[in-house]
């Protein structure tokens, strides 16, 4: 078998026909609407039609001929000005069967286009698996040997784009037309389009390279369009991605005058825009510990020239950022964390304009009560698109490191993040009791007394309030037992890590009279005495430090040897 024709179609207008009405016949009838044609399904009145592909019917956009396929339909639902043939026609079930064999014969004899999927020799043609950005198309096809390959393949391809790069050939395709009909407008004549031509065209003219002379009038007349040609051959990508709406106008200018000095468009006055401006990274430091940082964290410590790292973040993590940067700690306190949210919105911000790369550094992750998103859209508002690294959150690995698996079978099937400060230190609504779910609290040590009594109270109501016997009180759905374990783990990863294991009815006693040793967070369920339990049955537990990379330290891998070897290069 020879190699395909690999064409683009102008399908406007177009009737596709496509027979079916599985999820695949909904796919090509979007990618018909999307390029201008008009669908039309053919499936029996009783089909089971794909429910996308029936609100599409619905809305108008595809028609639904309600009847089996029969030879007559390619005759009668095409355009007129094909003899009411129809343009193309997609077989989107039933493989190699005796029936669609006979619908290819058909289609082959009329001379009308046909594809049939998991079926390559009943096809006349096939679809590309394609990547657009406004006029840039890539079209990647495997002939029908694997259809997910030429998905990865185009992928891969697409990737190494640069951002946008549609704009560019947007943007170059005007300075195309315009110079071509500056050439042309003498003649006041109709001439073929410009922009037909065959982009597989391997030979040049042996003029293409050849120095145009400024003294010879006949070629000044072709200077640009030669110069334009040049730079779409040998420019690399990511210079042609940066050239503006106002670089358009320059060279249209240059070109209509005729003592032009050099080219239009400097080669400096590009590479000079090719320096980035400045970038916000959002990055997580995880629990505490520099051995729990991501790779990609440490390295925007390393490359950052801003840090501006959140007040918990512990000393260890701000031990590695390089002595030469910059770092700013967000000064919250108690009825101050709008104010320090604020001064460190505007440090990043003018930061930023300086042309520097700014690292918001959090604990935990970013996007879980870290205010990421709200920084986001912040930036992304001011015209800078931040990059956004995870972290290992401590609402996950801080159990772990206390022996508390958030789920095990028979005990816990549910995990449940929340935060014990809503907005404006508010006190968020209590999760009810579900026996089979863990729940971790963050931000809720300050208020942990009231976070309990709201748990375990059998009413909604203000916490000691006297109510008459006639009172309407709605009931709390499944309050809290009492005897529900729960855990207080603090500082979890670092070397003064505590966990305080107890019952709802007695936590607030512990924490009282063991102290706070922020930052901490709170764990409720009976996945809490899986690993470790109370057989004494004391009122509570303390655990102090933190032994959970002792087993890695004998290979060289513990807190010091991967702390180590993120900071010692590689040969």
């Amino acid at each position: 078998m020879g190699a395909s024709l690999l064409t683009a179609h102008d399908c406007t207008n177009h009737v596709h026909l496509i027979l079916g009405s599985n999820p695949l016949a909904s796919a090509r009838c979007a990618k018909s609407i999307e390029v201008g044609a008009k669908p039309k399904v053919v499936a029996p009145p009783d089909a089971d039609i794909h429910y996308v592909l029936a609100k599409r019917i619905e809305e108008g956009e595809v028609e639904w001929i309600q009847e089996s396929f029969s030879e007559e339909l390619l005759r009668t639902l095409g355009r007129d000005q094909i003899d009411r043939f129809v343009d193309a026609v997609f077989v989107t079930s039933g493989g190699k069967t005796t029936t669609v064999t006979h619908i290819s014969n058909i289609c082959r004899r009329l001379r009308i286009p046909i594809n049939v999927v998991d079926a390559p020799n009943l096809c006349t043609f096939t679809l590309l698996s394609t990547h657009s950005d406004g006029p840039l198309q890539i079209g990647i096809t495997t002939s029908g040997k694997g259809c997910k390959l030429a998905s990865r393949i185009r992928r891969e391809i697409a990737s190494t784009l640069p951002h946008n790069f549609g704009d560019a050939v947007e943007r170059l395709g005007t300075v195309r037309r315009r110079i071509w009909q500056e050439d042309h407008r003498p003649q006041a004549i109709e001439e073929a389009d410009p922009d037909i031509e065959d982009d597989d065209a391997a030979a040049q003219k042996p003029t293409f390279n050849q120095l145009v002379s400024e003294a010879d009038h006949a070629a000044l007349k072709t200077r640009r369009m030669r110069w334009l040609s040049q730079i779409c051959e040998y420019w690399p990508l990511r210079r042609l991605a940066s050239i503006t709406d106002a670089d358009i106008d320059q060279i249209l200018q240059a070109y209509t005058s005729a003592s032009s000095q050099g080219p239009p468009l400097g080669i400096a006055n590009l590479e000079g825009r090719l320096v980035p401006k400045g970038r916000i990274i959002l990055a997580g430091s995880g629990p505490g510990a520099p051995s729990m940082l991501t790779l990609a964290t440490h390295r925007a410590i390393q490359c950052a020239s801003v840090i501006l790292a959140d007040k918990l973040v512990p000393a260890p993590v701000l031990d590695l950022i390089p002595r030469r940067t910059p770092v700013h700690i967000a000064r919250k306190f108690p009825g101050n964390a709008e104010a320090a949210q604020t001064e460190l919105l505007t440090l990043g911000l003018e930061a930023l304009e300086k042309g520097h790369i700014v690292l918001r550094l959090k604990q935990g992750d970013p996007y879980l009560y870290g205010r990421g998103g709200e920084e986001y859209a912040f930036f992304r508002e001011k015209g800078y698109l931040p990059t956004v690294l995870p972290g290992i959150t401590s609402s996950l690995s801080a159990p772990l490191f206390a022996q508390i698996p958030p789920t095990h079978r028979s005990v816990a099937d549910q995990v449940l993040i929340c935060t014990g400060t809503g907005r404006k230190g508010a006190a968020p609504d209590p999760p009810p009791y579900v026996p089979t779910q863990t729940v971790v609290f963050l931000m809720a040590l300050h208020r942990l007394s009231a976070l309990v009594e709201s748990l375990t109270e059998t009413t909604i109501g203000v916490p000691g309030l006297t109510l008459k016997t006639d009172d309407m009180v709605p009931l709390r759905p499944r309050p809290w037992p009492t005897e529900t374990p729960c855990a207080v783990i603090e500082r979890a990863s670092c070397p003064d890590q505590r966990v305080i294991r107890s019952t709802l009815s007695k936590i607030c006693a512990a924490i009282e009279e063991e102290g706070s040793r922020p930052p901490g967070l709170l764990v409720i369920g009976w996945s809490c005495e899986v690993l470790i339990k109370n057989p004494s049955k004391q009122d509570w537990v303390v655990e102090d430090g933190f032994a959970g990379f002792e087993g890695l330290d004998d290979i060289g891998v513990g807190e010091m040897g991967l702390t180590t070897a993120l900071s010692t290069p590689t040969g």
